[in-house]
């Protein structure tokens, strides 16, 4: 029996609520303006109309919600918007190769936006009708980087599966963890962030993206660059000015922790699928391991569209170039990082290869 793994379908999941970053800015000028110094508000300015992101889609009816939300009120927004994104994203995965849910022996769900027990996974079985028998895991902490962690335990899965196939969930409600105040990583947060879930269907046969390897890359020194902290009970991102270097470095040295064992250079990737972490992020990534923009276009393009939506904005992207061709042969390199600092890659390819 093939014991390689395959993705063999992505879908992904936006709440219908969209904004421009104009329309963003005006919402945090009318409410939070007398909060923020003149200083904070012209480098607020500049960062809302720089152009590497125009829309973004929130799990919300009106942006007013947010203001003063009651944090009962918040955990119910989080959970609601993350079993019906996830839910519409797994049904679509499931769809597109002609399966239901009666075939799906396996799940795993991360997220780090909310914490609910039980997990998101529990609320899925009921919703979605799985099997009581599933084999369901949740994953929590990985902040942006979670998809790939969240792969590497399904591939794991998969041999043990029988004729089933496992399904992979990273869903986000970021405006689940809104917060504003006069503090650049919160103003940039809000200028970055919007919400999303994405599913694959994994399973043996020799169709779709194959799994070949992965690698990560963990730098607990740099936490506190990149990371939620609670304060008064609730979550409040921390970004660092320092971080796209330290992500840069790390992002790069996982890469070559991906291809070396395998004797493949960086030139022999012909499909690059990154997370957007932000425009100063993806600008270190490219000078670090040397790429063209022609290579970051999808990821460049997902940013705009949706901004970061966190751990499933890698699988827009993957997604994003599958709609453009993955030619049998094709190598595709998969890379999400996020809190820890935690860096994690992919190596996929055409399923030529093992034919």
């Amino acid at each position: 029996m093939n014991e390689k793994v395959y993705i063999a379908s992505i879908a992904t999941a936006t709440p219908p609520y969209v904004i421009n970053q104009a329309q963003a800015e005006a919402f945090l000028v009318k409410h939070y303006s007398d909060k923020l110094s003149p200083k904070s508000l012209a480098i607020m300015h500049k960062i809302f109309t720089h152009p590497g992101v125009r829309h973004r889609h929130l799990a919300v009816d009106n942006l007013e919600c947010l203001v003063n939300e009651h944090p009962d009120s918040r955990i119910a927004r989080y959970t609601q918007w993350a079993v019906d994104l996830s839910s519409q994203a797994i049904i679509k995965a499931l769809d597109q190769v002609g399966l239901t849910v009666d075939d799906v022996s396996g799940l795993v769900v991360n997220t780090c936006t909310g914490y609910i027990c039980p997990g998101i996974s529990t609320y899925l079985i009921e919703k979605l009708g799985f099997s009581e028998q599933i084999r369901a895991h949740d994953l929590v902490g990985s902040g942006c980087g979670g998809a790939v962690p969240n792969l590497q335990i399904c591939k794991d899965m998969l041999p043990g599966a029988g004729d089933g196939v496992v399904v992979s969930v990273s869903v986000e409600i970021c405006s689940a963890t809104f917060q504003m105040a006069d503090d650049m990583s919160l103003i940039i947060s809000n200028a970055l962030f919007g919400d999303g879930a994405a599913a694959s269907v994994l399973w043996l046969r020799p169709e779709g993206l194959a799994l070949i390897a992965s690698a990560s890359r963990y730098d607990p020194k740099s936490r506190d660059h990149i990371r939620y902290i609670y304060k008064s009970g609730q979550l409040h991102n921390q970004l660092s000015v320092s971080l796209p270097g330290i992500a840069g470095k790390t992002v790069a040295k996982v890469v070559m922790d991906l291809l070396n064992p395998g004797g493949l250079k960086v030139g022999d990737i012909k499909h690059w699928a990154f997370h957007p972490g932000g425009e100063k992020v993806i600008n270190a990534v490219r000078d670090e391991i040397g790429l063209s923009e022609v290579q970051l276009r999808a990821t460049r393009n997902v940013l705009a569209e949706y901004g970061n939506m966190s751990s499933p904005t890698a699988f827009f992207v993957l997604q994003k170039i599958l709609d453009k061709g993955i030619a049998p042969g094709d190598w595709c390199v998969m890379v999400a990082f996020g809190a820890g600092l935690c860096a994690h890659a992919f190596l996929l390819s055409g399923s030529f290869l093992d034919g």
